[in-house]
């Protein structure tokens, strides 16, 4: 007995004789960092929230929870998640399908005595709901990706009033709303909270001038929460495979102040964290490339996955998006290496390029909303309508470099408005894509990106700078 007690603790032992886990790659470590920088005394936890609950959402918060759960007494790590969301039928009976087919997530449940209500689920005998679920490790808008258990809160006060470190991994169609609620809980707060933002898309505003307003925006403007405290997370990646440990690259962007201490505390062995101070780039990038996703998701669709159609696809819209970024912003980050990347991944896979396939098949309609059950919200759509209607402006003119006329800017952009056409208007069929692409008066790409190189277009006023 005495005789593997020992080795117990030698397994448990470095070589220098301490008894810290030698296992852990250096994550207590960067914990105790990282906790000195946010003045934590001892006893005291790191308090981490993640708002939200869909799945990019929930895998990072999973992520933090498999990397820095262990040290309990050092960090606390939840998610928050409404209450009264019930999985419908057959949602149930997939999950139920999920959770067979894996021994480890299967084991689990019956180790934790809950596996019998997703017996009794299956066999409608029960009800289960979204925040229930989600404590085993279940995000509804991604069943088919068990994550790990979570700690969920469900009311919105107790989990963000006292957090050091809050993960914004809402919609950016409801940014705004959660974190004006949030800002009545934070009004008494003596220490100032981080926010990291995971939230892609923008809103459009149009008084007292036309301006875009980021996700990031929204919250300094909800909560008054100081710009260099709040920061943007990009991918490339897809939340899925981010869970499975394929390898990935993300930039968190935004002040000197805590992203290069965030890079280092967030980076894993297959998720690697670089930092970058070009925050609306990136960020406006982030909603961009959800608008043009769907039209690629059409474009294979409609094409039988012509790799010559795609191509030429990813051409005229890479070309727009760096048109309207220069818009936006006087020297950006130029679309290349993981600016380029996230683009990629998300025109190849992910939520709004499915839902384009989908509506090319006549799976799905506009009609349908944009909040699907079993992906979420499409972001994208919402985009397409802002940045629609804020590059239509005709305060906004450019000169057009053929017909030497100002124009408004989304002239210039005849994807955006094909897609503006089929999904807001809903007066053409996904078919316009294709014709967009074969228009023989379309201009060549590199023309697009010549003009927006050519500095004559920044509008500041577009980020409410006059």
């Amino acid at each position: 007995m005495v005789g593997s007690i020992m080795g117990m603790m030698s397994n448990n032992t470095c070589s220098n004789g301490s008894s810290q886990n030698c296992n852990n790659n250096g994550l207590e470590d960067k914990l105790d960092e990282f906790r000195r920088l946010i003045g934590k005394s001892n006893g005291d936890p790191l308090r981490i929230v993640s708002v939200g609950a869909g799945a990019w959402g929930s895998v990072f918060a999973s992520l933090l929870q498999d990397s820095y759960g262990q040290f309990r007494d050092k960090v606390q790590i939840r998610i928050w998640r409404r209450s009264g969301r019930a999985v419908d039928r057959s949602t149930a009976e997939h999950l139920f399908e999920v959770i067979n087919s894996r021994e480890d997530v299967l084991r689990r449940l019956i180790r934790r005595c809950a596996y019998l209500k997703y017996v009794e689920a299956r066999l409608g005998d029960r009800t289960l709901f979204a925040d229930e679920i989600l404590k085993d490790g279940f995000c509804l808008n991604m069943i088919d990706t068990p994550v790990s258990p979570l700690k969920v809160v469900t009311n919105l006060q107790e989990a963000v009033w006292d957090a050091d470190i809050v993960v914004n991994g809402l919609p950016s169609t409801e940014t705004r709303e959660i974190f004006e609620e949030i800002s009545k809980y934070w009004k008494e707060r003596i220490t100032v909270p981080i926010i990291i933002s995971l939230s892609k898309g923008i809103e459009a505003a149009l008084e007292p001038v036309p301006h875009i307003v980021t996700p990031t925006k929204m919250i300094h403007q909800a909560t008054g929460v100081p710009v260099e405290n709040i920061l943007y997370l990009g991918g490339p990646n897809i939340a899925s495979e981010i869970h499975n440990k394929e390898y990935a690259n993300a930039r968190i962007c935004g002040a000197e102040k805590w992203r290069k201490h965030l890079a280092k505390f967030l980076r894993q062995p297959h998720f690697i964290v670089w930092d970058n101070s070009d925050l609306v780039t990136h960020e406006v990038m982030g909603g961009l490339k959800n608008v043009y996703a769907i039209g690629a998701g059409m474009v294979a669709s409609l094409t039988n996955e012509s790799a010559t159609s795609k191509s030429v696809y990813f051409a005229h819209c890479t070309s727009e998006m760096i048109f309207i970024t220069h818009l936006l912003t006087e020297e950006p980050e130029k679309l290349a290496g993981p600016l380029l990347a996230d683009t990629y991944v998300t025109l190849l896979k992910g939520r709004n390029a499915w839902y384009g396939q989908m509506l090319a098949k006549g799976e799905l309609s506009p009609d349908m909303g944009d909040s699907i059950s079993g992906k979420g919200m499409i972001q994208g759509v919402s985009a397409v309508e802002a940045f629609f209607e804020l590059l239509s402006q005709s305060s906004l003119n450019v000169l057009h470099p053929e017909e030497k006329k100002p124009v408004a800017p989304v002239e210039l952009c005849p994807i955006l408005k094909t897609l503006y056409k089929i999904l807001i208007l809903r007066e053409q069929s996904t078919q316009a894509i294709l014709k967009a692409l074969r228009d023989e008066n379309l201009n060549d790409p590199r023309e697009r990106i010549a003009i927006a190189q050519s500095h004559a277009f920044y509008r500041p006023s577009l980020l409410g700078q006059q």
